[in-house]
């Protein structure tokens, strides 16, 4: 076995992005593989989540010991996602063999992350509103036939192109159960995530590509990645750092969709554009708001004073 430098420095650099965003690694990890580093699709994408399968239990076990996980959601999600990911790795095999099947992946992996991309400006949107939400992850009433649905769509997106666990699963059930908590939801997604990744690896070990070369370099250069990125998240701007990434992200899938460069130029600059404007109307607007409900708050003390408005309180002559 030989390992592969650049690949373990590349892999620790987009491990540092992961912990530093919570983002899912397949979003970032398999297009890395592929377009700089020349990976084969399926191979980038067996070898991915069989790392993925070794590095999601331990921030599983995490969140278990700290109670942030609702079992009965992980079991309906994976009722729903585990065999799902599974057919996902036959579902490719069915395209056929050989570079027939390897187009097949890297279309499907680009059609991925342009549902990654729009899952992380659902979440960003969603999120305004997590303020609002209170309440224990055990009050939650669980939805079966939808929370499964969502799992069957997880986990066959997850075992074609690696991606969804950490990226369109969370947004569905940030849309599903809006009142759980930022730590209650990462935590049931990783949790329901650990079978889910396992499922599809073992898929691709029968069915796929798995290069023990690439994955060997993968967690040589994640693992420390992954725990230095956790260790400083608290004083990045996640902000700034997923807006960057939203920008990264559609830029790969458009490559691997064979979107031209002249084009793919012109998208994201488009992007940027109706990024910065949205961002900047929701900010105003959020000022607004902020400012009507400080002047209700000072009209209710001069009602309540009399004192600035020469108005005697309700009550008195």
């Amino acid at each position: 076995m030989e390992f592969d430098l650049p690949l373990i420095a590349g892999s620790f650099f987009v491990a540092i992005i992961v912990g530093l965003t919570g983002m899912g690694g397949g979003a970032l990890m398999t297009p890395m593989m592929m377009l700089f580093f020349n990976v084969p699709p399926l191979a980038a994408v067996s070898s991915d989540l069989v790392a993925s399968a070794v590095m999601k239990p331990v921030g599983g076990v995490v969140h278990m010991r700290r109670g942030t996980v609702n079992l009965k959601l992980v079991g309906w999600l994976c009722a729903g996602s585990v065999p799902a990911a599974f057919c996902g790795v036959l579902l490719i095999r069915a395209f056929g063999e050989g570079e027939q099947v390897q187009q097949a992946v890297k279309y499907a992996l680009g059609i991925a992350l342009l549902l990654a991309v729009a899952g992380m400006v659902a979440k960003a949107y969603l999120a305004r509103n997590e303020g609002a939400a209170s309440g224990d992850i055990e009050e939650i009433t669980v939805r079966p036939i939808p929370t499964v649905l969502v799992g069957i769509v997880g986990g066959v997106v997850v075992g074609i192109s690696s991606v969804g666990s950490g990226s369109l699963i969370i947004v569905a059930l940030l849309a599903l159960y809006p009142m759980l908590k930022a730590n209650q939801l990462v935590g049931t997604d990783l949790v329901q995530a650990v079978p889910l990744v396992t499922s599809a690896a073992i898929g691709h070990l029968f069915f796929g590509d798995f290069q023990l070369d690439v994955t060997a370099s993968l967690l040589v250069g994640s693992i420390p990645g992954v725990y230095l990125g956790a260790r400083i998240s608290s004083r990045a701007r996640g902000g700034i750092i997923r807006a960057l990434l939203v920008v990264v992200l559609l830029a790969s899938a458009l490559k691997l969709l064979g979107v031209g460069n002249t084009a793919t130029l012109w998208i994201l600059g488009g992007a940027v554009l109706a990024g910065a404007a949205a961002w900047s109307l929701l900010r105003n607007r959020s000022g607004a708001q902020v400012g009507v409900a400080g002047q209700d708050g000072e009209s209710l003390t001069s009602a309540g004073s009399g004192v600035e408005t020469g108005v005697p309180p309700r009550g008195t002559r």
